[in-house]
C-alpha cells in the first residue's frame, strides 16, 4: 500500500559490529530500520519490533537486534540517505526495494532465508518482489482496497450499494440531495493519489501496465475513458464534495468518513477500524466497474530487504525466518488490520472468526494488482501521478493530455535507468 505516523527509536548513526565481509562467528548486532504503522505513541510499531527483538535475542544470545522506527513520511528517505552515506542498515522495512536491488546492494532472498520461509510467501507477492526474475524484496505487510460506504447515510438517502458506475453516480446524487458533504470522496491529492488512480484504472479495464505486462500503458484509451467519466459524472456534477479532488489527500478523506461526512470512498482495513471506533456503521463492496464488478482490485505491499554492506547474511536470514513465523506475522497483521503475506498465516486468519471483518479483503488479495514496484522507474512515475492526476478531473481538464504527460515522464524515467 504507503501508510502512517511517527516515532524515532534509536539514533540513526548507531555503529554496527562486524562490518565488512561475511560474519562467521562471535556476537553480531543487526540494525533494522522500520516504518511506523501506528498513529499514536500507544500503538506505534516500535512496541511490536522491540518485543520481537527481545524475544529473538533471548533465544539467540549471540545476536543483538537494534531497531529504529520512523514515520512513513520519513523512513524511505532516511534509509536512502543512510545507504548513500555508506551506513546502510542490515534490514529495512520500507515502501520500495527496486532501486537498491538495481545497485546490487541487496541480498537475494534465496541466499538468506530457509526454503520453507521462501516458499510460504503468497505467489503474487513473491513475484512482485522480483527484479529481472530474482527476488530481492520480501513482502512484509499487504492490503487490498474496497469501496466503503456509510450505512446510515445510505439508508437515509434511500441509496443502495453500487454494482456499476451508473449506480455509483445515482447513489452519490441521492446522498448529495440529502446534504451529505462528500457524497463520494475522491482523493487525488499528493498524499497517495497513485493508489486512487490505480483503483479507478482497474475498474475501467485499464491499469498502469499493458495487459501483457510489457511496459507502461498509462495513456491507454481505457484509462482516458475512466477519467473522462469521473470528470463528467462525479466531479462535474458536484458529487465529490467541497474540496477539489486534486487538493484532497487520503487521510483528510478518511478523517471525514470517520466524522460521518462522507457517503462513499475507497478504503483499506485500517479505515474500517478508525470508522467503527467513531461509531460509523461501515458497509463494504468491491469498487464497481462500468458495467459490473471490476476484473481486479488493487493490492498494496510494503517490503523488507537486507543490505549486503555489513556482511551479516547468515544472521539476517536466521532472524528473518523468525520474523516470518506465523505467530509473528499474525500478531503484526492483527495489530494493524493488515493482511498476512504468507500462505499459512493467511489461511489461519481466514479461518479465525475474530478476523471475519478482514475476510473481504483477504478474498481480493490473490487476484489483486499491485504497483509495478519491481521497476526502478516507479518512484518517478508515482511522483508524476501525484503531481498531475488531479488535473484530469477538473471541469476543463483533458484526461488524455494529463495521462500523456505522465506517460512521457514514465518513458523518460525508463530511459534514464
Amino acid at each position: 500500500m504507503g501508510w502512517i505516523a511517527a516515532v524515532a527509536a534509536l539514533g540513526m548513526a548507531a555503529t554496527l559490529s562486524g562490518c565488512g565481509g561475511e560474519a562467521g562467528g562471535g556476537d553480531v548486532t543487526l540494525k533494522l530500520v522500520a516504518a511506523d504503522y501506528g498513529s499514536t505513541d500507544a500503538n506505534t510499531s516500535k512496541r511490536y519490533w522491540d518485543d520481537l527483538a527481545r524475544a529473538y535475542e533471548k533465544k539467540n544470545p549471540d545476536t543483538k537486534v537494534e531497531v529504529t522506527v520512523l514515520s512513513w513520511k520519513d523512513v524511505d528517505r532516511e534509509v536512502a540517505k543512510m545507504v548513500k552515506e555508506g551506513n546502510a542498515p542490515d534490514l529495512a522495512q520500507i515502501g520500495a526495494y527496486a532501486d537498491f536491488a538495481k545497485e546490487d546492494k541487496l541480498y537475494k532472498v534465496q541466499d538468506m532465508v530457509s526454503v520453507t520461509t521462501e516458499a510460504n510467501f503468497l505467489p503474487l507477492l513473491s513475484q512482485a518482489g522480483e527484479v529481472h526474475r530474482v527476488q530481492y524484496g520480501l513482502p512484509f505487510a499487504s492490503s487490498t482496497r474496497l469501496l466503503f460506504y456509510n450505512e446510515d447515510l445510505f439508508t437515509k438517502a434511500g441509496a443502495k450499494p453500487p454494482t456499476t458506475w451508473a449506480e455509483l453516480q445515482e447513489a452519490a446524487q441521492k446522498l448529495k440531495d440529502k446534504g451529505v458533504k462528500y457524497p463520494f470522496a475522491l482523493p487525488l491529492g499528493s498524499e497517495e493519489s497513485q493508489a486512487e488512480t490505480l483503483m479507478w484504472m482497474l475498474a475501467g479495464g485499464g491499469g498502469y501496465r499493458s495487459k501483457n505486462g510489457d511496459g507502461y500503458a498509462i495513456a491507454s484509451e481505457e484509462n482516458a475513458h475512466t477519467f473522462s467519466w469521473l470528470r463528467d459524472n462525479l466531479v462535474g456534477k458536484g458529487l465529490t464534495g467541497p474540496v477539489a479532488p486534486g487538493r484532497l489527500d487520503r487521510q483528510p478523506a478518511f478523517d471525514a468518513f470517520a466524522k460521518g461526512e462522507v457517503g462513499m470512498l475507497n478504503g483499506h482495513p485500517t479505515l474500517m477500524e478508525q470508522a467503527e471506533k467513531a461509531g460509523i456503521k461501515v458497509g463494504m463492496v468491491p469498487l464497481p466497474g462500468e458495467k459490473g464488478k471490476a476484473k481486479a482490485a488493487m493490492g498494496v505491499a510494503d517490503w523488507m530487504m537486507a543490505f549486503k554492506q555489513n556482511g551479516h547474511r547468515k544472521e539476517i536470514g536466521k532472524f528473518l525466518d523468525f520474523v516470518y513465523r506465523d505467530d509473528n506475522v499474525l500478531k503484526f497483521s492483527g495489530d494493524y488490520d493488515l493482511l498476512p503475506v504468507t500462505v499459512t498465516a493467511s489461511q489461519q486468519m481466514t479461518d479465525d472468526p475474530a478476523h471475519k471483518e478482514l475476510k473481504p479483503f483477504l478474498q481480493e488479495l490473490p487476484t489483486s494488482v499491485l504497483y509495478p514496484v519491481g521497476e526502478t522507474s516507479w518512484a518517478a512515475v508515482s511522483k508524476s501521478i501525484k503531481a498531475n492526476i488531479g488535473k484530469a478531473v477538473e471541469s476543463k481538464g483533458d484526461p488524455q493530455a494529463v495521462l500523456d504527460r505522465i506517460a512521457t515522464d514514465a518513458q523518460n524515467a525508463e530511459a534514464a535507468e
